[in-house]
């Protein structure tokens, strides 16, 4: 059985962590953050830590527990360092750019396909096969990544797509060249 729940979260010097009327608010230097929890969840905030505390042991209230600990503590690293997920484009002729405030995916369409910053995520092309997705907030650091990889995903028999840096693409083998005849 998991423990995360009652672990207590280290807030770092510069970041101010604040729960009132159901919403947590983490300040730091890189931006504010906030989230709603349950009232089944309780915040005590001192001495440079926060302890979430439940108010039954309900299977329900026990996983709310851990999700809300998690929750804030992603939060507290977003605002002190930040999240940050890197893309590798892999394909015969297949690049990327940056312009502006979008980039500029070549990835075997008829057409090139753009894809803008939203509010909160900025885009870099430090290669022209890799994409880097930064942010604050993990959820949308991960979900804008996964919308970019949705563009072309990896595909089994060559490896061709756009895939996570740390991905790894189970390879399937080709048709056999040969058979009886």
């Amino acid at each position: 059985m998991s423990r995360i729940g009652n672990a207590p979260i280290t807030i770092p010097a510069g970041v101010t962590v604040e729960a009132k009327d159901n919403v947590v608010t983490v300040k730091g230097a890189k931006g504010v953050l906030t989230q709603a929890y349950d009232s089944v969840i309780s915040f005590k905030i001192e001495n440079n830590t926060v302890v979430l505390t439940r108010a039954n042991d309900l299977g329900p209230t026990k996983a709310k527990h851990g999700l809300y600990r998690a929750l804030v503590a992603n939060m507290v690293k977003g605002v002190t360092e930040g999240f940050k997920k890197t893309l590798v484009v892999n394909g015969v002729g297949w690049k990327v750019a940056k312009q502006g405030k979008k980039v500029v995916l070549n990835v075997g369409f008829s057409h090139p396909v753009e894809v803008e910053e939203i509010d909160g995520i900025t885009l870099d092309c430090p290669s022209i096969t890799e994409i880097t997705v930064a942010g604050i907030d993990k959820e949308k650091v991960g979900q804008f990544a996964a919308m970019v990889r949705g563009i072309r995903e990896p595909e089994p028999y060559h490896g061709y797509g756009i895939r996570y840096s740390d991905e790894v693409i189970d390879r399937k083998v080709g048709k056999a060249a040969g058979g009886k005849g």
